[in-house]
């Protein structure tokens, strides 16, 4: 249930979008925008924003991984070229990350 109020207050400011996510491609309503009614307050619609286009890192399986197909380790650039310190791909790049938490606890 949650918080009702604040439940609410979402479902009035957003609506539920199909949206983009890194390494997987796009997920049919996984995503939040801000309704019309609120576009002054959308900062998309008031700066021109350019996503850069698509570049697959070579050997990058942070797709497969993310899907649950495959393990990190099962990625020859994990803990050798691709670190925390050095993430390739959007599996190692924040703490939360697949790749990242594997990497930091192990499996």
């Amino acid at each position: 249930e949650g918080n009702q109020k604040a439940r609410k207050v979402m479902e009035d400011v957003f609506e539920v979008v199909d949206a983009e996510w890194r390494g997987i491609g796009v997920i049919k309503k996984s995503g939040l925008k801000i309704r019309k009614r609120y576009e002054r307050f959308d900062a998309e619609s008031h700066f021109p924003v350019k996503v850069k286009e698509k570049r697959k890192r070579c050997g990058c399986i942070c797709g497969d991984i993310l899907k649950g197909k495959r393990q990190p380790t099962d990625c020859k650039m994990f803990g050798t070229i691709c670190t925390p310190e050095s993430p390739l791909g959007p599996c190692m790049v924040s703490s939360e990350g697949t790749c990242a938490a594997f990497y930091k606890y192990g499996g």
